[in-house]
C-alpha cells in the first residue's frame, strides 16, 4: 500500500490548479513544498510521478513533441477531466505550470486568477502572492494580435490601481517580450508602466531558458522594445516557506 503524505496532497493540489505540467517542474514544486533550497533530482521527480500513479491521483505520458513526460492530476483526485494533450492550448499549459513552479521555489503562493467580470476584463493566467506583494502572472509564448494589447493594459491598470496589485509580470520568448514591452509603453501612463515587466524567460518551444530557479533582485523590461530582451535570471534565491511551517528538509530527505 502506498502512504500519501501531506506534501503528496499539496502537491495534487497544485495539479489541480495548474492542470497538466513536465518533470523539470515537478522537481521545483516538489522543492518548495519541503523547503528545500534547491529542486530535486529528475530521478526523485520521476520516482515520485510513479509512486502517485500507483495511488491513481495522478497520470503522465510522454509525447513525441514535448522533452521529458507530462503529468496530471487524475479525475479521481480532483474530480476534473483530464487535459486535452492534443489541444492548442496545451504548450501554453505547461509553460504555466514551469512560472508557477518556479514562483514557488521562491516563496511565493499561486492561484489562479479570478474571472473576468465585464467584457473588458482581462484574466491573467494566475496570481503569485508573498506577503503584501501580489503579482498578475502572464505567459506569453506567442505575440498576439496588436488590438488586443490596448484593452488587455487597461485593464492591467484598472487593477495595478484598485485591486491592489503590485506588478504585472509577462514571462515570454522573445518575440512576445518585445511586443508586451512596446504595446505596455503605448497604453500604459508612466507610472503603471514602470510596474509591468516583460521577461524572456522561455524559448521558442516554449520550454523554460534558466535551470537554477531563480528570480532576479529587481524585474527589468526591455523598454526599448528593440533591443536585446533581458537576460531573465542571475542573482539570489529566495527561500520557499512551507505550508505547514516545518524546519526545511534537506533534499535527500524529501522521499
Amino acid at each position: 500500500m502506498v502512504l500519501v503524505t501531506a506534501r503528496d496532497e499539496e502537491m495534487v493540489e497544485w495539479l489541480r490548479v495548474v492542470r497538466v505540467t513536465d518533470m523539470e517542474s515537478i522537481r521545483f514544486a516538489l522543492a518548495a513544498f519541503a523547503d528545500a533550497t534547491r529542486p530535486v533530482s529528475l530521478r526523485r521527480a520521476q520516482q515520485w510521478a510513479v509512486r502517485m500513479m500507483e495511488t491513481d491521483l495522478v497520470d503522465r505520458a510522454r509525447l513525441t513533441l514535448q522533452d521529458g513526460s507530462v503529468v496530471w492530476a487524475t479525475q479521481k483526485a480532483t474530480g476534473q477531466r483530464p487535459p486535452n494533450l492534443l489541444g492548442q492550448t496545451f504548450r501554453h499549459e505547461v509553460a504555466v505550470a514551469s512560472a508557477s513552479a518556479r514562483y514557488l521555489f521562491n516563496g511565493w503562493t499561486w492561484a489562479r486568477d479570478r474571472k473576468t467580470s465585464s467584457y473588458h476584463d482581462h484574466q491573467a493566467d494566475g496570481i503569485a502572492t508573498r506577503g503584501a506583494e501580489q503579482e498578475l502572472v502572464e505567459v506569453e509564448l506567442t505575440p498576439k494580435a496588436i488590438e488586443r494589447y490596448g484593452p488587455i493594459c487597461n485593464s492591467h491598470a484598472w487593477r495595478l490601481t484598485r485591486e491592489g496589485i503590485t506588478n504585472v509580470v509577462y514571462l515570454c520568448t522573445a518575440d512576445a517580450t518585445r511586443m508586451v514591452a512596446r504595446e505596455a509603453k503605448r497604453h500604459l501612463v508612466a507610472g503603471d508602466r514602470d510596474r509591468l515587466v516583460a521577461i524572456t524567460a522561455f524559448d521558442k518551444r516554449g520550454t523554460w531558458i534558466d535551470t537554477s530557479g531563480r528570480f532576479p533582485d529587481m524585474w527589468k523590461s526591455d523598454e526599448a522594445g528593440d533591443g536585446v530582451p533581458n537576460e531573465p535570471f542571475g542573482s539570489r534565491v529566495i527561500r520557499a516557506r512551507s505550508i505547514d511551517g516545518d524546519r526545511p528538509l534537506a533534499v535527500d530527505r524529501l522521499f
